[in-house]
């Protein structure tokens, strides 16, 4: 098991890194028979200090846990107690899951880009400026970051259960029942929507 603690512009005292190390090593000892790698990152925000966990369980299985408060060691406190929530509700699910007793298939491998906003409106250029614009809109989508992203062959429940333990706002996967591209996706009445290709 690999865990990598960091400040953002902040000194971590070495007892702080300990007790991060073996909290984390005590979650991944109660649902995880593999070693897996996880990143915590401290930053101050005015007067609070924000902690930002990552963990890699393995087999496409991602954990997120966000935490503020007055202190270091509250912060990660209250990060590592949104995953340890998240867990406790898909406990049964998540052992299942880590041990590998369903089958699988091999997920696809996607990509995922970011594209830098405009950063000049085209209602503010004038004459030659705004038709050179409406013929190079698509211009504008710069891209600016790109990474591979798995698609994995999943349950509609199984989506929804990685979009919670991740605290993702959206979910690409491909829904091991139909075999098509489905989406679940946070709404901002708190619930969860699902995408799913209709018939013609």
């Amino acid at each position: 098991m690999q865990i990598h603690v960091s400040g953002k512009q902040i000194d971590l005292s070495a007892a702080l890194k300990e007790r991060v190390t073996s909290h984390l090593g005590n979650i991944a000892n109660r649902y995880f028979d593999d070693a897996f790698d996880a990143s915590v990152t401290f930053s101050k925000a005015r007067a609070f200090f924000t902690c930002d966990i990552n963990v890699h369980a393995g087999r496409g299985l991602t954990l997120r846990g966000e935490g503020e408060a007055a202190d270091a060691h509250s912060a990660f406190d209250d990060a590592a107690e949104h995953i340890a929530k998240r867990l406790r509700r898909y406990r049964k699910r998540v052992t299942s899951h880590a041990r590998g007793s369903a089958p699988r298939h091999t997920p696809e491998i996607g990509r995922t880009y970011v594209l830098q906003q405009q950063s000049e409106s085209p209602a503010a250029n004038t004459g030659t400026e705004l038709l050179a614009d409406k013929e190079t809109e698509t211009a504008f989508a710069t891209v600016i970051a790109e990474q591979p992203t798995e698609i994995a062959y999943l349950t509609v429940s199984e989506a929804v259960m990685r979009l919670d333990l991740a605290d993702r706002h959206l979910l690409v996967f491909r829904n091991s029942a139909s075999g098509a591209i489905n989406i679940v996706y946070r709404r901002d009445d708190g619930n969860i929507g699902w995408v799913e290709p209709g018939s013609k």
